[in-house]
Parts: C-alpha cells; structure tokens; sequence
C-alpha cells in the first residue's frame, strides 16, 4: 500500500519524502514506487522530487504540509507512531493514518494535538483507485480536514470527507452491505459466486464507473426506485453473522489467491493472468475517469 500511494504523490508532482526503518529499505521502496509512477504518468520525467530516509534519524519537518502513515494494520504500532508524530511534529502539520479498520479517535487519544489526525483511507490498489477517505475522529478539526480534501484534488485524486468516526467509513459499509447480500445468495444456493460477479460487473456496478448510486436514481427516478424498495426491502438478510460459505472456506484453508483456493482453485498461472487483467481494467477505467 505504501509504495503506491507513493507512487501517486510522485505521479502528481508532489514533493515527496518516504521514511522507513531505515534508509536502504526507504530507498527500495521509493525505487518501487518511482517505476510505478512512470506506469501512471508516462510524462514523467527526471529530476523527480522525491527522497528516502530512516524514520528515527528525520527530524527536517520544515515546509511539511501532510504525513501519512502506512506502518501495518497493528493498533499498539500505530498508536505509538501517533505518539511520537505528536511529539516531534510542527503543531500545524496534518498528520493521517492509512487503516482500514482501526478509530483514527482511539488512535489519537489523549494526545496533545490529535485536532490534527485523521484516518486518510486509500483502496487498493492505490495508485491506481482515485478515492481517498478522509475521516475525523471525535477531535478532529474539520477545517483542517477540508485542507487536507483539497490537497488530493489537486493531486487529481477524489477526496471524499467522513463526518463521524465510525466502522467501515463510507466506502466499505456500501462494500460490506451488497457482499452480505450476495453471500446470503450464494448460502441459499439462488446463484453461483461467478453469476454474482457477472450481476454485479455487467449491470449496476457497469453503471456505477459513470454515476454513483445516489445519481443514477436522480436519472432513473426515485418514485420507481421507492415502488422496488417496498417489495425488496423486507427479504433482504440482515444477519450479523458471516456467510456460512465463507466461514466453510476459511476452515478448510480457502482463503482466496494467496492460497491456491477460495471459491475456485487457483494455479500460479491463473493467479498471474487474472491479476494482470485486473490492473489492464483498472487501467483503462482511470483514464475514462479523468474525462470531464
């Protein structure tokens, strides 16, 4: 995650300073991302503003205007990083944490300038994804935050500001409500896991590259969409518990690619052809996405 939302700074012509560990595993990512950031901006041409150094030797904060954090999706380290960054950063520099799971509030608690820290959530893969969440936690500053949105949209990304500090943000509560639904489907044996993706990749999720949901019913009209509600709305599943299928995979090891199965098995070929289709697809819807 951390080399491609370098790689989007880079792409941008923003300025850029990775930190890591230490200085030659910072440089090997910043190598990474300064190759993907060719993929994205095949204008892109040297000198590039972009520089690596080790985290704990850093201490250069002068004209600084955002830090983001990518450590690993672990809450005792990202809070002990918050710690220090409200230590020894300037007070006016905004500081965000890329986690898909964690409080940016419990994160930033009792810390002196937590008004500063936001969650600033990317999608994988994130050079390539335009959105970026950007969440406040309870003490937030909201002001600050809308600083921040405009940052990315210079950059060209598509900021979306979160109000309240809860679970899932925005986009993964949308996520996690149509994959409930669709897990419940395949649990009942109404359709197969490829007729799901095929629904949803060939129908409304075609329409969505165009318009979200909230305008594709300004188009259609909410008088049709409100007459469909009245008799969908009461059997779809509002379990809260995961799909049986999934927990069946999981147990016996199927989780998916990494592991050779999930659904479907998978060979190192299959992997790597499907994987390489995906970011031709992404590829291609981003730069339909940067139309007016």
């Amino acid at each position: 995650m951390g080399v491609g939302i370098a790689a989007d700074f880079i792409a941008a012509g923003v300025p850029l300073v990775l930190l890591g560990r230490t200085q030659q595993k910072a440089a090997e990512v910043l190598h990474r991302a300064v190759d993907l950031a060719g993929d994205i901006n095949t204008q892109l041409t040297p000198p590039i503003s972009a520089m690596a150094g080790a985290f704990e030797e850093w201490n250069d904060w002068r004209d600084v205007a955002w830090v983001l954090e990518t450590v690993k999706e672990d809450f005792e380290i990202k809070r002990s990083l918050f710690a220090h960054l409200d230590h020894c950063l300037p007070a006016h520099i905004p500081i965000g944490t890329n986690s898909s799971g964690f409080s940016v509030t419990r994160l930033s608690a009792g810390l002196t300038t937590r008004d500063r820290m936001f969650n600033a959530h990317y999608f994988m893969p994130a050079h390539l994804v335009p959105l970026v969440e950007i969440a406040l936690g309870c003490d937030s500053s909201l002001s600050l935050a809308e600083e921040v949105c405009a940052m990315y949209r210079r950059m060209g990304k598509k900021p979306v500001l979160v109000r309240q500090d809860i679970p899932g943000l925005l986009a993964n509560r949308i996520q996690h409500a149509l994959m409930r639904e669709a897990l419940d489907l395949i649990d009942r044996g109404i359709a197969t896991p490829e007729d799901v993706d095929t629904a949803v990749r060939f129908s409304f999720g075609f329409r969505y590259a165009a318009a979200g949901p909230v305008l594709q019913k300004e188009i259609s009209g909410w008088d049709s969409m409100a007459r469909a509600a009245e008799e969908i709305y009461p059997s779809l599943t509002n379990t809260h518990q995961l799909a049986q299928c999934v927990q069946t995979n999981i147990q016996q090891g199927k989780t998916g690619m990494k592991a050779g199965a999930g659904f479907e098995t998978w060979s190192a070929d299959q992997v790597s052809k499907v994987r390489r289709d995906y970011d031709l697809r992404l590829k291609a819807a981003f730069d339909v996405l940067k139309m007016p």
